[in-house]
């Protein structure tokens, strides 16, 4: 039995930080994953920012408020559902997500959290475990399914990689370029034939 392992931002919604950056107008803020390989250096980059700034929670969830998932993200998701168990995999946070999950019809999704003191301050951030997307899949695998898995970024990269059948999905160019073994989509009927094929030929 297959499981198809998603990463949340870029593939079903917008990047958050790069909208937060838009509404602040603070440029660096907008880097992401697909910039910055390392999760803790970007991460501790955004806190930085974000102190400077006088920013904290409550302005970044007033932004994802605004936020729909991607045209056709749900629809896509909810045929997907519809003959394969899906789980998504992200690096945001459940302060962050929660929202998202409630326009795209409640799917599963593990994640991170926030540190965040009585001012909204957003002081750290607690990962569930190191290069958690790799050890998901792999747990996953122990317990008797194959993955399928897909994202557009660096830190997605290890799933896909140690995934049974591994896809890129709307990634920049230049990881397109670099990781030219694993197929990349731009449509989500597309990407979903891809899946359906992989589980036909079980």
């Amino acid at each position: 039995m297959y499981i198809t392992c998603l990463d949340l931002e870029g593939v079903l919604v917008p990047e958050i930080w790069i909208a937060f950056s838009e509404e602040t107008g603070i440029k660096e803020l907008s880097l992401t994953t697909r910039d910055i390989p390392d999760y803790d250096v970007l991460m501790k980059k955004r806190i930085g920012i974000l102190e400077e700034h006088g920013l904290g929670l409550k302005e970044i969830q007033n932004t994802i408020s605004k936020i729909e998932p991607l045209p056709g993200a749900k629809e896509f998701l909810d045929e997907l559902r519809s003959f394969c168990q899906v789980i998504i995999l992200s690096d945001t946070f459940k302060e962050f997500a929660a929202p998202l999950m409630k326009k795209l019809g409640y799917p599963t999704i593990f994640c991170n959290d926030l540190t965040v003191d009585t001012n909204n301050r957003i002081i750290g951030y607690n990962l569930r475990q190191q290069n958690g997307k790799y050890h998901a899949v792999k747990a996953l695998q122990s317990i008797g399914f194959k993955t399928i898995a897909a994202g557009d970024s660096f830190n997605d990269l290890e799933m896909i990689k140690n995934s049974q059948a591994g896809f890129l999905f709307r990634p920049p160019e230049h990881i397109a370029k670099d990781y030219p073994q694993f197929k990349a989509f731009t449509q989500y009927k597309d990407f979903l034939a891809a899946i359906k094929n992989v589980i036909e030929k079980e």
